[in-house]
């Protein structure tokens, strides 16, 4: 079994170039990797029927921030894994951004694939 285990990860991230290598490497590592360039653009695309199984996203993005497309998708899907890659992470960490039980992991930019993957796999209840 590849290490993404065919799971769909549904990114928002408003760097491109940041976008474009993570995706590339998750691929690599055996995630469909859907990309929007912020949160509204993936509150779109959820709210258009696009099927996704984790949610990653940075949180200071143009339009919607990702603190409020995690509320917005959690309260349509309260148990959506989510992993969170931001350069400025809020001072009480995680905790400010959970919001329901399902998990919740906080990476802090530069993120580096191996850590990513590690997450997105311990989220989806792989590890």
């Amino acid at each position: 079994m590849s290490m993404g285990a065919g799971l769909s990860v549904l990114m928002a991230e408003d760097e491109w170039l940041a976008a474009e290598v993570l995706a590339e490497a998750l691929a690599d590592a055996g995630f469909t990797v859907l990309t929007a360039p912020d949160g509204l653009a993936a509150l779109e695309m959820a709210a258009g029927g696009t099927r996704f199984d984790l949610l990653l996203t940075d949180l200071r993005m143009p339009r919607m921030d990702g603190r409020e497309l995690i509320a917005r998708l959690r309260a349509e899907r309260p148990d959506l894994p989510v992993v969170v890659m931001t350069g400025f992470p809020p001072p009480d960490g995680a905790d400010a951004l959970h919001g329901g039980k399902a998990p919740l992991r906080l990476l802090t930019k530069p993120v580096e694939i191996a850590p990513l993957v590690a997450a997105l796999r311990a989220v989806a209840g792989l590890t």
